[in-house]
């Protein structure tokens, strides 16, 4: 049984990206490379990493009109991720155009609201809902514009699962207990995350900055 855990590579060097990946690639399912090393290392770090042969998670947050994400994700489609994902925030004609761009072997997921907000953040960016209120709205938008899933905190995941029992979550910001939240501020432990309907946790420091990285990958992979 494959791992749901996506291992979120937090560095910008490709040479310590594979190494840390190597670490734990028999107890992740897959690999998150963000817009950080992505900036640093292109579609060469992306294929040095992928040479690991783990499913890799671009997590670039496109949002643009939709003609420039579209070509963005035209660009991207050689490096055939597994999962790309976009802001659900770019509207249904941008999701629409990122959707019939990309590869049929990628999940196309939209982001709804960041796991290091919170309600007072939202009303600071003029949007008065409670966070769940707010990924409730879009979650809808992105099913109908036909993404495969969207990503969400693990507060609002077992909500949206049930309107959207087929659709793909991603869960960040996931922390398992006892453990720092850093800059999460909408944090479940992975247990709960997978329990309410996520299907992958992504998780990065509590695995990657650990003394034995695979053994915290192990130890959190029993709990689910």
């Amino acid at each position: 049984m494959t791992s749901p855990i996506y291992l979120a590579i937090d560095t910008v060097k490709t040479d310590a990206a594979i190494a840390l990946a190597g670490q734990v690639r028999n107890h992740v399912g897959g690999l998150k490379l963000g817009l950080e090393f992505f900036c640093a290392n292109g579609h060469h770090g992306v294929q040095e990493v992928a040479k690991l042969g783990l499913p890799i998670f671009l997590d670039l947050k496109l949002h643009d009109i939709p003609n420039t994400v579209a070509k963005a994700v035209e660009a991207l489609r050689p490096l055939e991720p597994a999962i790309l994902t976009v802001h659900a925030a770019g509207g249904r004609a941008m999701l629409e155009a990122a959707k019939a761009a990309a590869s049929p072997k990628t999940k196309v997921v939209a982001v709804t609201v960041l796991t290091s907000l919170d309600q007072p953040d939202l009303a600071d960016i003029g949007v008065n809902a409670q966070p769940i209120e707010q990924v409730e709205r879009l979650a809808k938008l992105v099913r109908d514009a036909g993404l495969d899933g969207i990503v969400c905190s693990g507060h609002e995941v077992g909500h949206v699962h049930k309107f959207w029992p087929d659709g793909f979550f991603v869960v960040p910001g996931v922390r398992p207990a006892n453990s720092a939240s850093g800059d999460q501020k909408r944090t479940v432990t992975p247990a709960q995350a997978k329990a309410d309907g996520a299907s992958i946790l992504v998780i990065g420091r509590p695995i990657s900055q650990a003394e034995n990285p695979d053994q915290a990958a192990r130890d959190i992979g029993a709990t689910l």
